[in-house]
């Protein structure tokens, strides 16, 4: 198991935003054990999150020299995660990263060997999608003989960083896995009438530059087959390549996520689907939680770790989720219930 260098309770948060904030927050609920350091590029937002927070938590420096390392370092900011993510394995520091940009999560995945050789690990896209759609559709998966394909669609966005990155992400290039090779094909395509869990509903989605058809080939090396849409209107797809028109919410509105996943079982094919309709922020910064506090509690072994992974105890992770307030909904005929 993980034996991080630096001091066994203390997280270190790095972005106070919109996700950085409610990740603060869940992790001193979760875990009465935990003390936390809050790093942001803006020091008076480092600060009043963390007169909010309480005692248990400081801003990085507080202690002034020789202050302990910490154990785990959780990357919430927006920026690229790279540089951060290198130097704290290279120190022995595990690290569990938010990020959604697929040339960032693809240069964090080549941080395998590093964190390995420094008995660190590294966890890659722990947010909703990528992050809870591994762990839904490994869940799923398990009900499985052979699982053959995998389907994800997000609806909705987190803070305004976020909003920005989904604007992009129309007017980029969309990767697909497909016959298990990596397929590339215009952003704002292949529209598909997706159905969330109420209040979101249908939306219609479409192809866009995300991260899952990149980190679940890898997490299900048996899948043929894996896509990614984002809900998107008419206005949307036609300013994909402009700047955005009206500045984002600071909050975001409500999220969805939506996993289908298709295989076999006693010979017959079939389509299993859960989701769940959330503030993006809101359910980002549980899945991340979660993530720290298993490595806190030396839970994942050295080196690379995705959501979804066949060696995580994919079952506790989610429990700890729903015990957080995640309320899942599984699709059953024309119906769908909020219960596993």
């Amino acid at each position: 198991m993980n034996a991080a260098a630096g001091t066994g309770r203390l997280v270190r948060v790095v972005g106070a935003g919109a996700v950085g904030a409610r990740l603060a927050r869940a992790i001193l609920a979760a875990d009465i054990s935990v003390d936390l350091e809050i790093d942001d590029a803006k020091p008076d937002v480092a600060r009043a999150l963390i007169t909010g927070l309480g005692d248990r938590a400081r801003a990085v420096g507080e202690l002034g020299v020789g202050q302990p390392d910490p154990a785990v370092v959780v990357l919430a900011r927006p920026k690229s995660h790279i540089e951060t993510a290198s130097k704290a394995l290279t120190a022995g520091i595990s690290v569990v990263s938010v990020c959604d940009d697929v040339d960032d999560v693809r240069s964090l995945m080549s941080l395998d060997r590093l964190a390995r050789r420094n008995n660190a690990t590294i966890v890659v896209g722990a947010a909703m999608s990528p992050g809870l759609s591994g762990l839904v559709a490994r869940h799923l998966a398990s009900r499985l003989e052979r699982l053959d394909e995998i389907h994800v669609a997000i609806h909705g966005t987190g803070g305004p960083e976020c909003a920005i990155q989904h604007h992009r992400a129309l007017g980029g290039t969309a990767l697909g896995w497909t016959d298990r090779a990596w397929m590339e094909r215009p952003a704002g395509s292949g529209r598909e009438l997706a159905w969330f869990p109420e209040p979101i509903g249908a939306k219609d989605c479409y192809r866009a530059e995300m991260v899952d058809p990149l980190v679940l080939p890898r997490a299900f090396p048996e899948v043929e087959r894996v896509s990614a849409r984002m809900s998107a209107t008419r206005r949307d797809r036609l300013t994909a390549r402009l700047p955005m028109l009206t500045p984002p919410h600071p909050e975001g509105g409500l999220g969805g996520l939506r996993v289908e996943v298709r295989g076999h079982r006693n010979g017959e094919r079939i389509a299993l689907v859960a989701g769940l309709a959330e503030r993006t922020a809101v359910a980002t910064a549980h899945v991340a939680a979660v993530f720290a506090l298993a490595l806190v509690r030396n839970e994942l072994t050295p080196g690379l770790v995705l959501p979804g992974d066949a060696v995580l105890d994919t079952e506790r992770l989610l429990d700890r989720l729903l015990a957080a307030g995640l309320v899942m909904h599984e699709f059953v005929g024309t119906e769908s219930r909020s219960s596993w």
